[in-house]
């Protein structure tokens, strides 16, 4: 079957893939639309199973509340290029709007969620025979009740806050507070909640490392245990500031720690209002990057 540039341009609009791709598709197929799609599908699926273990460290994160519900959730991709890409980012709104509305208990569960009769997983597929960049769902996070998010500087990272108490939700001070929250939480990168939430077994190790960096202090060798052990508990207190959300001094205001903070705003709106978790993703981290050696790929092709 005899096909023209205008199939091969349909095809294309249709799949979203390169025209030379497209054009070599329907002279596979006898110019079938159809079968050119399908075959376009699955060597889509085969290069993109090729490229699954190239390093998908950059992408964004996406964070939205919608009905009482949150959601933060990364994707990542291979180059920033594609990261700041309009489609890139519309997927991942999407992707972040189903964990909303069909809360998956896990990532495999959230692949074969549906809309309008495609999955979750078609849909990165159908976005890589676009690109052809290895693009992966990597983490996700779902909170309901009183949540405000924040995204900071495009997606880079993403942060979700849910709150205890009787507040209504949409009351703007509550609202700006919690953004305030949550931008505390991008910039200062607390590890805990608070100091409850410390794990007994990450106390005595800082206390070991304490111990063990004064004993190498000649300044502080030759104190007695118990004087040393006062020590060790203030330089705690110092670690529980550093690290904890609601002991963190506030940084839109300095005299003030978070939990304060927040419990002003609380007294002023007359609710009763607390910080129960949080979530902060960012980006890539975790992931190692390749390194290119540009020097040593430009001097192999002169040699």
């Amino acid at each position: 079957m005899a096909f023209t540039a205008k199939d091969v341009q349909a095809l294309r609009e249709k799949t979203g893939c390169g025209m030379m791709d497209c054009k070599k598709a329907l002279t596979e197929c006898d110019g079938n639309m159809d079968a050119a799609a399908d075959y376009l599908r699955e060597k889509g699926l085969a290069s993109q199973a090729k490229k699954a273990s190239r390093i998908a460290a950059e992408g964004n994160v996406c964070a939205i509340v919608e009905n009482g519900v949150g959601v933060v959730v990364e994707l990542n991709a291979e180059t920033d290029f594609v990261a700041n890409g309009e489609e890139f980012k519309a997927l991942s709104l999407k992707v972040a709007k189903i964990i909303a509305s069909q809360n998956p208990a896990d990532l495999d569960a959230l692949l074969k969620c549906t809309e309008n009769g495609q999955t979750v997983e078609e849909m990165v597929q159908e976005l890589f025979l676009k690109i052809r960049e290895n693009i992966k769902i990597r983490r996700f996070a779902r909170y309901e009740g009183n949540v405000v998010t924040y995204v900071h500087a495009g997606g880079k990272i993403g942060v979700m806050v849910k709150f205890a108490g009787d507040v209504d939700a949409n009351n703007d001070e509550f609202i700006s507070m919690g953004k305030n929250v949550a931008m505390q939480i991008a910039a200062m990168n607390p590890s805990y909640l608070d100091e409850a939430s410390v794990p007994a077994e990450v106390l005595e190790k800082e206390k070991e490392i304490l111990i063990a960096q004064m004993k190498e202090d000649p300044k502080m060798a030759n104190k007695p245990d118990a004087v040393l052990g006062k020590i060790v508990e203030g330089k705690i207190g110092k670690y529980y500031k550093e690290n904890c959300l609601v002991e963190q001094q506030f940084v839109i205001d300095g005299e003030l720690t978070v939990g304060k903070y927040v419990a002003k705003v609380a007294k002023e709106i007359g609710a009763d209002i607390s910080v129960e978790s949080f979530v902060r993703f960012e980006k890539g981290e975790g992931i190692e990057k390749r390194v290119d050696d540009f020097a040593a790929e430009v001097a192999s092709m002169v040699k």
